[in-house]
């Protein structure tokens, strides 16, 4: 019996280059991700196209064979979307579109589209819209014609797929008044930070789909959404927790990823002031990633991008290593002198004691889904915490020494 595929699951070919600046390995990593990021959205990846190139057309931003090559895959396998691993200017938009005679999207719109699914309150709804309409300003022409044709599915969702008012008077009014409102919301959780007295702030950060929320359910016991799509989580969330006899704020934050649009990052610059105003952060890693070091680094630099000129940059960090339960590593036999070892041979031991090394033992490996090893996770936050508890509660001390001595 032949089965039937899911109409509304959209059929999508992706697109990248190789270039100097980014090889074939580093391609294909993107390029992974960008399929996952079409799983989150609703698609279906049914083929990827690369070239190398020294740079980007400028007009099409892949050459005219390897155009044609997609065109034909396309109307051979009745494609309904076409997806590019960069973002992509209004002119190459135009063009690539004329040509190929589907529905266009850079890696920006998809991430956009799926924050538009994703966000819940009014307050994150407010930020992607807002972030929407600064990608759609300079794109109006060929949202027109998408509007015309009434398309719907991934990369129009929002506010464009709504409103005809695609004149760029009423859109740059549109932005006024969304950053007004934002503004105002800014204010009231200002408000509510302040509140919160001198308690112990904790934000957990990292790349998107590493477990954060998970990690979240299980030490505060709460009940945030977590699933295995990137950007499961885009609203703030804020539990207080107690770990031994100190009581501590815990807040989930929004996943970084790598490539991440500019519009995104200034709309949401006001959801990461938990990160900027927290006293530690937990950087949740997920070890068993083949590229988990290149994503602490892109968050380590978004991070560095949302701090203030004049800020510290280093806050008090603790590494954690989630996923111990789907580490695998490239086994050497002992009598083979001839494979050279490197790092996709390292054992979670290797891991640790090189972490260790570089974080002076501010570092756990633990499984948040399995609940494996939390204890020593709990006893280095407790300690760290800890730190920071005592300057601002000095007369609590004989807790502390109560606790020792309880053991």
């Amino acid at each position: 019996m032949i089965e039937k595929r899911d109409s509304s699951i959209e059929k999508v070919v992706l697109v990248g280059v190789i270039t100097k600046e980014q090889n074939e390995e580093k391609s294909r990593e993107y390029l992974d991700e960008l399929e996952f990021l079409t799983y989150t959205a609703g698609g279906e990846v049914e083929k990827r196209f690369t070239q190398k190139l020294e740079y980007p057309n400028p007009k099409t931003f892949i050459g005219s064979g390897k155009l044609e090559e997609v065109k034909g895959f396309i109307r051979d396998h009745k494609i309904d979307t076409v997806i590019f691993d960069d973002e992509l200017n209004p002119a190459q938009l135009r063009n690539i579109e004329k040509f190929l005679d589907c529905k266009v999207l850079d890696r920006t719109n998809l991430i956009l589209d799926i924050f538009a699914q994703r966000a819940q309150t009014s307050y994150a709804r407010t930020q992607v819209e807002l972030a929407q309409c600064q990608y759609l300003l300079p794109r109006l022409t060929r949202m027109w014609t998408h509007l015309e044709r009434q398309k719907g599915g991934i990369g129009l969702r929002g506010p464009g797929e709504t409103e005809i008012e695609t004149d760029r008077r009423i859109i740059r009014d549109k932005i006024t008044l969304l950053k007004k409102k934002l503004a105002k919301i800014d204010r009231q959780m200002s408000v509510q930070r302040k509140n919160r007295g001198k308690m112990v702030r904790v934000a957990l950060v990292g790349y998107t789909n590493v477990g954060k929320s998970t990690l979240m359910n299980v030490i505060s016991k709460s009940d945030v959404f977590a699933e295995n799509k990137l950007f499961a989580t885009l609203d703030t969330t804020v539990r207080k927790v107690v770990v031994k006899n100190i009581p501590f704020l815990l807040t989930d934050t929004v996943g970084f990823i790598r490539k991440l649009p500019t519009q995104l990052v200034e709309s949401f610059k006001s959801t990461l002031d938990e990160v900027r105003e927290a006293d530690l952060l937990l950087h949740v890693v997920d070890i068993s990633h083949s590229n988990f070091e290149d994503h602490i680094d892109s968050v380590n630099s978004i991070i560095e991008e949302i701090t203030p000129k004049g800020e510290k940059k280093q806050k008090p960090t603790i590494m954690v290593f989630n996923k111990i339960d789907q580490y695998t590593h490239e086994k050497i036999d002992e009598d083979d002198l001839t494979t050279e070892r490197t790092k996709d041979h390292y054992t979670l031991e290797d891991w640790k004691k090189t972490w260790y090394a570089k974080m002076n033992q501010k570092c756990v490996f633990i499984s948040a889904l399995k609940k494996e090893n939390l204890d020593d996770f709990k006893s280095l936050v407790f300690e760290e915490v800890k730190k920071i508890h005592v300057t601002r509660f000095p007369y609590n001390d004989f807790l502390y020494e109560e606790y020792q001595e309880e053991g």
